[in-house]
């Protein structure tokens, strides 16, 4: 999934892919998995040794409910606005400080660039912090471990220390 500068034309070019999902593999299994093919529309622009990818990427990704632990389909629609540099321009020694401009800077190297890195990279940033599969996800109980959206339990959630059986007795008497 590279993209080969060497065969850029001109100062700007559009591109329009396709991926399926099985080209992702599994290594992010335990935070997400893409479920079905991802679109990615870029408009290319050079400016010398320089390629700014803007553009907009939509997939779908399967994520587990922190609440509930469930899967559930999560659909994806990101606007892109990426610049490309030689990775020979990679200063990076020393303490810097990152302006904004940096954080929309990325390398690339062998004239080439991996769509497939940066499509992982952005699903990475766009993952929420704490997935839910819906806002009113009630999640499991906390005394049997079943799933409350799906059946609901008779667990009572007070909790009584066996060891103060004994006390509580002497307090009903």
């Amino acid at each position: 999934m590279n993209l080969d500068l060497q065969a850029f034309q001109g100062t700007r070019q559009r591109v329009c892919r396709t991926v399926p999902a099985a080209s992702f593999g599994s290594e992010n299994e335990d935070q997400y998995e893409v479920t079905g093919p991802v679109t990615i529309d870029l408009d290319v622009r050079r400016n010398e040794s320089n390629f700014r990818l803007v553009g907009r990427l939509d997939a779908i990704l399967d994520l587990g409910c922190c609440r509930c632990l469930e899967r559930f389909a999560w659909p994806v629609g990101l606007d892109i606005d990426i610049l490309y540099v030689p990775e020979s321009e990679n200063a990076g020694e020393g303490d810097v400080r990152i302006e904004e401009a940096d954080v929309n800077t990325a390398f690339y190297r062998d004239e080439r660039i991996d769509l497939g890195e940066l499509m992982h990279e952005q699903f990475q940033l766009t993952l929420p912090m704490k997935p839910l599969c819906r806002e009113d996800c009630v999640g499991l109980c906390h005394v049997c471990g079943g799933n409350r959206n799906t059946t609901p339990c008779q667990c009572t959630d007070s909790w009584e220390d066996p060891r103060l059986a004994g006390l509580k007795n002497l307090l009903n008497q």
